[in-house]
């Protein structure tokens, strides 16, 4: 039987509303979803701009409410972290281990919703009887979403609450992976983040884990660089907001790590005249890593690179979902990664424009809207 719900809806124009949706039963080989709590980060607003009307939201956790034939992994009642970088296992990409990149199933790299790729069927979620795409796949800005199994990530830790959970799935694992599997930081190593917001504190965390020696947050936030230290930082520099490519910055990282620069610099700030400023910290044969996603034209000065340095733009932390998701639950249940304590403000579905006010403005480090 269908559900009525709340979702919100955009029209791709800048604009969203909260509207009631009906979502169907699974078809074979989906799931359907109680939505207990969906993570809010910048490319959820970014969407309301894509220029098609869809559900948004693609970070969230939730209970199964109902598994649709041939789900023979999962059952009703099973706590499950929604990840919209599902792999397909067998294109060509898959076969190369880049799971995080599939041919078939991913909203970035993949087919398109028409195409079906990694979306469940059109008719899982529908606007005043007509189907409606879900974000990434997900729509998780919703009560109830339909997704395809492979989307889920069982969630087995008894202590984790679900907006904790909710935002593992993008901007958690976006940092984590970035160090880990893209940059594979090694211990003992110097590691720079430029923008300390909930990517860049799951940097911090995931260099910390990885055991690098010096890790320096830079912010123009002196707030948000506070709450760096507590995350794993050893040291940090405020920026200003004039220093153009952070290159006065860079000038006191070199300092800080024996003139020469660091091993690691994270870029996370989403800011385009910052894309060339990780290349500035760096050492020569140093690497820089792209991490927020920045996809306008910039110009580059070739100094930058000399010599030998690396510069890598990792999509999602190069995801591996049943190993990645679970790892990180895991290190959370050791009292090693610190969820909760990233979570500035819960919301309700009403309230989601203050949330995207609040975001824009950086007041969070992360926002999650709340379900009941």
């Amino acid at each position: 039987m269908s559900i009525n719900c709340k979702a919100a809806i955009t029209n791709g124009k800048g604009e969203f509303e909260i509207s009631e949706i009906q979502v169907n039963d699974p078809a074979p080989g989906e799931i359907r979803v109680k939505i207990a709590a969906a993570g809010l980060c910048h490319t959820d607003y970014d969407s309301l701009s894509w220029g098609k009307q869809m559900i948004i939201g693609h970070e969230g956790a939730g209970i199964i409410d109902q598994t649709g034939p041939g789900v023979t992994n999962f059952k009703p009642g099973d706590k499950v972290i929604l990840n919209w970088a599902m792999p397909c296992g067998h294109c060509f990409q898959c076969n190369e281990g880049n799971q995080h990149i599939c041919e078939n199933n991913s909203p970035v790299t993949g087919k398109a919703w028409n195409g079906n790729g990694g979306h469940a069927h059109p008719g899982g979620s529908r606007l005043n009887g007509e189907p409606i795409e879900r974000s990434f796949n997900l729509g998780t800005i919703a009560e109830y979403t339909v997704v395809k199994a492979e989307a889920a990530v069982l969630n087995t830790s008894e202590a984790m609450s679900f907006p904790a959970a909710s935002i593992i799935s993008c901007g958690i694992m976006t940092g984590y992976g970035s160090v880990v599997n893209a940059a594979k930081v090694k211990p003992g190593s110097s590691v720079v983040v430029l923008g300390t917001g909930g990517v860049g504190l799951s940097v911090i965390q995931a260099a910390r884990l990885s055991g690098a020696a010096k890790i320096i947050a830079v912010d123009i936030n002196p707030e948000r660089l506070k709450m760096a230290l507590s995350f794993g930082a050893t040291d940090s520099i405020l920026a200003d907001k004039t220093d153009k490519g952070l290159l006065l910055a860079a000038q006191k990282v070199k300092t800080m790590c024996h003139g020469r620069g660091a091993d690691y610099a994270f870029e996370c700030t989403a800011i385009p005249e910052l894309g060339a400023a990780p290349l500035a910290m760096v050492r020569n044969a140093g690497t820089a890593i792209q991490v927020s996603g920045i996809e306008q034209e910039i110009a580059f000065d070739m100094n930058l690179f000399e010599w030998d340095k690396v510069y890598i733009n990792p999509l999602y932390g190069k995801c591996r979902p049943q190993i990645d998701l679970p790892a990180i639950v895991s290190l959370y249940d050791r009292g090693l990664l610190q969820l909760e304590e990233m979570i500035t403000r819960t919301y309700s579905i009403h309230d989601l424009k203050r949330a995207f006010e609040d975001m824009l403005v950086g007041k969070n480090a992360k926002g999650v809207i709340l379900f009941d």
